[in-house]
């Protein structure tokens, strides 16, 4: 499974920016879709998730700001991220676990992309 990331740039405090991500999924099966992000200096971090039915889960952070979403046809998962503060800042990483036929569901990541919120 591969991961295409995009939508990361530079705001100001207060405003919104939507990451998408498609995932190529060949003849694997995807589970839950996500993204974490990874600030300077700290370890990367649980953002928000969304399984197959669409249950989600966010960091209590960014709770009632971002909403994450999935299209399952188009293998594409979206976090809308309004009302940024300058501790979103970080790179996002697309998440997605996945299995082959029958097998073990694996971590898949996306290359990252930069978010970066000026107060």
């Amino acid at each position: 499974v591969q991961l295409q990331a995009s939508g990361g740039g530079l705001v100001q405090a207060g405003e919104s920016l939507r990451l998408s991500c498609v995932a190529s999924r060949n003849k694997f099966s995807i589970a839950d879709m996500g993204w974490y992000r990874q600030a300077p200096g700290k370890e990367r971090e649980l953002v928000a998730s969304i399984s197959k039915v669409g249950g989600t889960k966010y960091a209590d952070s960014v709770k009632g700001r971002f909403a994450i979403s999935r299209v399952n046809a188009r293998n594409t998962v979206t976090l809308q991220m309004n009302s940024l503060e300058p501790e979103d800042t970080g790179v996002y990483y697309c998440h997605a676990q996945a299995r082959w036929g029958g097998g073990p569901f694996s971590d898949y990541w996306g290359q990252g992309t930069q978010v970066t919120v000026s107060s």
